[in-house]
């Protein structure tokens, strides 16, 4: 089953399909060993995994797993990371989220804005019942992001990532379709560090 990947809208940014015309902004984000540093692979040395990434974006909305969007930034049409949800099970009414952002767009309150639009589709569109996301445990900047995004934190998996010998763990956490009326209610968006979900 197919999964149509939307083109989403809010007040700064925009949400849409990769394209091949982003492999080199794509490129310089994931190939960042800062950005990357809390990731659960090491930073991209070969360009070609771009173009992977982008083919696999599409691969995942075809075979209905998935949406991977692109966000860019209304002022001035600049990429500035991605945000998507990945694992959607239609029988389960799951899915997972993350998202990854440039240093630039850090303390702007971008990848709460984004997630929020993605999840508004996720609940209001897809009818899904609970969205889950795994964040490094030493990324409180990207734990502050799920929190304000209504997310609970459910539980920690110990050690189970392990990056170029740097063995890490990850805080898992749930957000219910009932609890997301509350979460949109929350309070007024502010200025968040967050930058990548691992």
């Amino acid at each position: 089953m197919s999964l149509p990947t939307p083109t989403l809208h809010t007040t700064r940014l925009r949400l849409r399909p990769f394209d091949e015309a982003d492999a080199d902004d794509l490129f310089a984000l994931h190939s960042n060993a800062h950005v990357l540093r809390y990731w659960d692979a090491p930073p991209w040395s070969d360009r070609g995994r771009s173009a992977r990434f982008i083919t696999a974006c599409r691969q995942m909305a075809e075979e209905g797993t998935g949406a991977r969007l692109a966000v860019d930034r209304v002022s001035d049409g600049a990429f500035i990371g991605w945000c998507g949800l990945t694992r959607w099970n239609p029988d389960y009414r799951s899915a997972s989220l993350g998202y990854c952002y440039g240093e630039a767009a850090w303390g702007h309150g971008y990848a709460t804005e984004a997630a929020r639009a993605l999840l508004r589709w996720a609940f209001d569109t897809l009818d899904l019942n609970r969205v889950q996301a795994e964040t490094d445990t030493r990324n409180v900047a990207s734990a502050r992001v799920l929190e304000k995004l209504g997310f609970v934190r459910e539980g920690t998996l110990r050690e189970d990532c392990v990056v170029n010998g740097d063995v890490s763990d990850s805080w898992v956490y749930g957000l219910l379709r009932r609890e997301w009326p509350h979460a949109m209610n929350a309070e007024p968006e502010i200025p968040s560090a967050g930058q990548s979900w691992r």
